[in-house]
């Protein structure tokens, strides 16, 4: 069977490695209080369960991700899919496969109920590590809008996600940066999806 396949066997353990990495998320979230972890304004989500179902299925994906910033060159690559819902739909659980690099991750989406927000993890599947804190977000006509602040190079920098595009058969994510404070954003990572089930 292809690995796009909706194989139950892979689906029930992808769902058990979710189901672990949310408990592992919510025993770190009650021990942990820093500023990253604490909830945005409630005025700024309002989410809810579902909203990321339309990612469930397979799906090729078209890559462009920025090589060389200074010149403008962007590196272009195809990679692969397959995506569940689980928990009603307050769960999205996404393996990423990009044969030809031989890499792999999971994206984890977790929609915290009570405070009507998501929040967006990755896993590597080189090291296995869930990379805490979620991006948080949520969706606002259509349109999915994460923001995080990081570091690059010990200065601060804001790094954006957005989820738009989104039909039956298409979506598309977007990342970008800012090294102004929001004021202007650079675009290195442009994945074009096509679902193929």
């Amino acid at each position: 069977m292809s690995a796009t396949s909706h194989d139950p066997q892979r689906r029930v353990l992808l769902q058990t490695a979710a189901s672990i990495a949310v408990s592992q998320l919510a025993a770190n979230a009650a021990a942990a209080t820093t500023e990253s972890t604490k909830p945005m304004d409630k005025k700024q989500h309002n989410g809810k369960p579902g909203e990321f179902d339309f990612l469930s299925g397979s799906w090729k994906i078209s890559h462009r991700r920025l090589k060389n910033p200074t010149t403008g060159e962007w590196d272009v690559f195809e990679g692969e899919a397959t995506c569940w819902s689980i928990l009603g739909g307050v769960v999205s659980v996404e393996e990423l496969r990009i044969p030809a690099r031989n890499f792999s991750g999971m994206g984890l989406r977790t929609l915290d109920v009570e405070n009507r927000q998501w929040s967006d993890f990755w896993v590597n599947g080189r090291n296995g590590v869930l990379a805490p804190p979620g991006v948080i977000g949520g969706f606002e006509n259509g349109v999915g809008l994460f923001v995080s602040d990081e570091e690059e190079e010990g200065k601060p920098i804001k790094v954006r996600g957005i989820w738009d595009n989104i039909s039956a058969a298409t979506c598309r994510w977007q990342q970008a940066a800012s090294r102004d404070g929001g004021k202007t954003w650079e675009d290195n990572w442009i994945m074009d999806w096509v679902k193929t089930s």
